[in-house]
């Protein structure tokens, strides 16, 4: 009996240090997916801010919580079933669902750049009369919901680029741990940024002068800060749609244009010495920001055309 229990309890710890090292494994696997997606992760805090800029207080966290909840169910709802499956099933669409979703992101980044521009508003924006305030707060809800569903795809194929190789079930829980962690991360930022000036009221109104100065710069620095945000939220599209475009066409075979900007990245950074990871880099980003910002332009004047011409149709 004593025999039979002690060898019990050594299955027992068997299968117990089995499961410590398989979490050790999903641990580091998701760690490792994770930091691989930080680009992407950055351009989510960037463009997420753009969509309760001048919205009253008392709505800018709602707002969040509701992009935050549509990201999570764009994670674990959509992506997260749809990449175990065509992983498994049809991986060479992953690729091209890729280019689509990047070239959604060249257009909406190269929209903002023309109205910038002085070019036609792409949609009801925020300098508009708005006659309903609840419904252009689902619209602006959506609008970032439909936006995050691009970026948070690019970070899910990105992680199930890093564990490819691993069991299915391994495969799946990595990807919820990255999808979860990285909402987290990212909306929980965007909460900071856009609070900032609210905090810095609270702060402005408190005996010490030192704190009542730092919570006025604080306030003093959002309208610059929020503007800053927004240039970079479109920068980042252009950035992360274009290099998401050139990295799946050379993935298709097409791989003549990302070697041009892998040629110009190592150009600039074997020139410049101890700054040549940043130059590098930063040129790199660049390249495949205008790369966007084209074939965003073209497709964005290509729908312009087609619903003018629909326009003078129906008249």
């Amino acid at each position: 009996m004593p025999t039979g229990l002690v060898a019990l309890l050594d299955d027992i710890s068997v299968i117990a240090r089995a499961a410590a090292a398989s979490l050790d494994d999903v641990g580091a696997a998701a760690a490792k997916a994770g930091s691989k997606a930080a680009g992407v992760v950055v351009d989510d805090a960037a463009v997420t801010p753009t969509y309760v800029t001048h919205f009253t207080p008392d709505r800018e966290l709602p707002i969040i919580w509701k992009i935050a909840k549509g990201s999570l169910k764009n994670k674990l709802l959509y992506l997260l079933p749809a990449a175990l499956a065509l992983s498994a099933l049809l991986p060479v669409a992953i690729p091209v669902l890729l280019v689509l979703g990047g070239t959604y992101l060249c257009f909406e980044g190269a929209e903002k750049v023309l109205e910038k521009l002085g070019g036609a508003k792409h949609g009801e924006t925020l300098d508009d009369p708005i006659s309903d305030m609840a419904e252009f707060e689902r619209e602006r809800v959506s609008g970032a919901v439909r936006t995050d569903f691009i970026l948070s795809a690019e970070i899910m194929a990105i992680a199930l680029a890093e564990v490819a190789d691993t069991p299915l079930l391994e495969r799946g829980v990595v990807l919820a741990v990255v999808g979860i962690a990285i909402t987290v991360l990212v909306y929980g930022a965007v909460a900071l940024i856009v609070k900032m000036d609210d905090a810095g009221l609270h702060l402005a109104g408190k005996p010490s002068a030192s704190v009542r100065a730092l919570g006025r710069g604080m306030v003093a620095a959002m309208p610059l800060l929020l503007s800053a945000i927004a240039t970079i939220g479109t920068a980042a599209m252009l950035w992360v749609g274009g290099s998401i475009i050139l990295h799946q066409l050379a993935q298709l075979g097409l791989a003549g244009p990302e070697h041009l900007l892998e040629a110009a990245h190592h150009a600039v950074s074997d020139a410049t010495g101890a700054l040549g990871g940043v130059l590098g880099w930063l040129t790199g980003a660049l390249l495949s920001g205008l790369f966007g910002l084209g074939l965003g332009g073209v497709v964005a004047l290509a729908l312009h055309q087609v619903q003018a011409l629909r326009g003078k149709a129906a008249h």
